[in-house]
């Protein structure tokens, strides 16, 4: 399995981009305090962690007897840069404000 394909897999989950907003908002933060914000079983949330620090979008870091966790931004801008941003050229862009202004006249 590629960087990429791990990055999607990772990103494929609600849990796992709620956890990711979480870490955004309010870096550094612990298990117990991200497992207090989902309806899911502490192991749950472990794993899901887990999962997102193997794809490279989550830095541990121990500080005595807490492990923090924080968010590593750099792997979903490579996918940005490598699947997004090719895409969003003059003639992409302007079809999208055609389509919303369509949209908002029906």
């Amino acid at each position: 399995m590629t960087d990429d394909d791990r990055v999607f897999k990772a990103l494929a989950d609600p849990s796992r981009r709620f956890l990711l907003d979480l870490l955004f908002a309010r870096d550094g933060r612990t298990l117990t305090e991200l497992e207090s914000e989902l309806e899911m079983t502490r192991f749950g949330v472990a794993k899901h962690l887990k999962l997102l620090e193997e794809a490279g979008l989550v830095v541990v870091r121990r500080s005595g007897r807490e492990k923090l966790h924080f968010l590593n931004p750099i792997p979903i801008r490579q996918i940005h840069d490598r699947w997004i941003d090719k895409y969003t050229e003059h003639h992409v862009t302007a079809l999208i404000d055609l389509k919303r202004t369509l949209e908002e006249e029906s």
